[in-house]
Parts: structure tokens; C-alpha cells; sequence
């Protein structure tokens, strides 16, 4: 089963086929034809190939026909199946397309990365190398305004460099925040400022949830969405504790510790819940 990271990592692709010909042009240096259009196909190359093959995702440029397909591949571990389905992917795409086709790997790990970007040998005289986006290609985004204009770059930047340098990993994720401020999707916008705050290390969490000196969010919104993550994330800590220690919480109990809105009283809960000896005595 795909892990979250993998799917939050499609996700954003999905959301934005522009990223792809984006990161292929500004990081990787590839040159696209011109095309007036970016749109998600199908990945599914059954009709192509004689077996079973899907990839994660296929983006397509359009000029009035197919003028170049990208499949987008999401590793998150060595696998060295990979590297017979992958030249696979990129044959069977340039034959239902008849246009350029490549295969873009996008990589978390920059380990990982180096060995996805080994050239994969076909046979003599023949090899096929994939396109690698490990976290050291992707942009570094902290310009606020460029991140209003593409979200989804600004999340995949945290997702990339929020657990390197705490102060660079603080403002990225501040650029990212004023960038989701402007989706209007609710669901997109919650998943987007999980996703950021998720990104970053643990130093750069608690730098980020404290904020610089004298910030104020644009948004209420966001501001309020971060102040209710911290909130469930308090309450979640409070009935762990007491689940560890075996105390026994009633359906009332967890609802009451749920629906708390008071993070100093979830502050003190957590404290009392390694001494209590009752869920009772935690309300005091």
C-alpha cells in the first residue's frame, strides 16, 4: 500500500501538472517544445505493453497534438524492479503518444537518489537514463509572492529542505504558509499546512510554531488552522499518556479531552496524566 509521503508527493503533481515541466526545465535543465497546454493522462500502459503496467502518474504537453509526455514516479526505496519498468514506462509512452517521452523520479532522499539516477543498460549499446529530482534539485523557495503563484512548488520545497538549516527551513515554511493561504479548496488547504508543518524537523517545528519576533499571518485562516493542529496534536499526546499507563478512558472522557479548545488546560492534562490514577482525577 503507498505510504502517505508518496501519495502527498503525487498529489501535488496532480493538483499542478505545471510542476513537472516546471522542475524539468528549472532544475534538471531540460528543454521542453513549446506547448499550450499540460494535462494528466492515463498511466495505465496496458495498451502499449504485453503486461500489467502502471505508473503513478503521466503528464502530458499538448501543442494541438502530443508534444511531449512525462511519467512521474514517486521512490521512496530502492527497489531494483524499478529499474526494468522504468525504460519500460518511457518506451510505452513515446509509442501511444509518438512524442519525447521521459521518466521523472522524484526522490526524498538524496541518497536514494544517486542510486535512481544510475544509467539503467538495456543491452549493448543500448541504455536509459532516468530524470532524478532529489531534495538538492528542488527549488529553494522563500519569496512570498512566488509562492502564492505555485503552492505546490512551495510545499515540495519544505518537503525537501525542512529538516536541513532550522532558520532556512523556518522561512520556507513562512513562504509556504502565504502560498496555501490562497488555495480555495478547504481540503487542499488543510492537507497543504499539514504537509508543511509534517516536512520540518523537530527544531524547526517548534522555531516555526513560535515564529519570528513581531510575524503576524495575512490570513486568519491559517492562523487559525495552525493553532487547531497544535490543539488536536496536545489532545492526542494527553490520551496516548493515559492509554500507556493503562488507565481506562471512558467514550465521555475521550470526548471531552477531544473537544477541548483550551491548549493551557491540555497543557496541564499532560503534565497530570503521568501521575493520575484515574481519568477522573485528570479533570481535578
Amino acid at each position: 500500500m503507498p505510504s502517505l509521503t508518496h501519495e502527498a508527493l503525487l498529489l501535488l503533481f496532480r493538483n499542478r501538472p505545471e510542476l513537472a515541466p516546471e522542475l524539468l526545465r528549472e532544475a534538471l535543465g531540460v528543454e521542453l517544445p513549446a506547448y499550450t497546454e499540460v494535462r494528466i493522462e492515463s498511466a495505465d500502459l496496458n495498451d502499449v505493453v504485453p503486461a500489467e503496467y502502471a505508473a503513478d502518474l503521466v503528464v502530458l504537453l499538448v501543442d494541438g497534438k502530443p508534444v511531449f509526455a512525462i511519467v512521474v514516479e514517486v521512490q521512496l526505496a530502492r527497489k531494483e524492479r524499478k529499474r526494468f519498468t522504468w525504460p519500460v514506462y518511457g518506451a510505452g509512452l513515446r509509442a501511444r503518444f509518438e512524442c519525447d517521452a521521459v521518466v521523472l523520479v522524484v526522490v526524498p532522499d538524496a541518497k536514494l537518489a544517486g542510486w535512481a539516477a544510475e544509467p539503467i543498460r538495456l543491452g549493448p549499446g543500448s541504455i536509459f537514463q532516468p530524470l532524478v529530482l532529489g531534495p538538492d534539485a528542488v527549488p529553494v523557495v522563500v519569496d512570498r509572492a512566488r509562492a502564492q503563484l505555485d503552492p505546490e512548488l512551495a510545499v515540495l520545497s519544505v518537503m525537501a529542505h525542512g529538516r536541513g538549516d532550522v532558520d532556512l527551513a523556518v522561512q520556507i515554511a513562512l513562504a509556504a504558509v502565504a502560498g496555501v493561504t490562497g488555495v480555495a479548496d478547504p481540503e487542499r488547504f488543510v492537507l497543504y499546512s499539514d504537509l508543511i508543518e509534517a516536512a520540518l524537523s523537530e527544531a524547526a517545528r517548534k522555531a516555526f510554531q513560535m515564529l519570528p519576533e513581531g510575524y503576524e499571518f495575512q490570513s486568519e485562516t491559517v492562523r487559525k488552522s495552525i493553532e487547531k493542529g497544535r490543539i488536536a496534536e496536545k489532545a492526542a499526546d494527553v490520551i496516548a499518556f493515559l492509554e500507556a499507563r493503562g488507565l481506562e478512558i471512558s467514550e465521555a472522557q475521550r470526548e471531552r479531552i477531544i473537544e477541548t479548545t483550551d491548549l493551557d488546560a491540555l497543557n496541564t492534562w499532560v503534565r497530570r496524566a503521568a501521575t493520575v490514577a484515574s481519568v477522573d482525577e485528570l479533570f481535578g
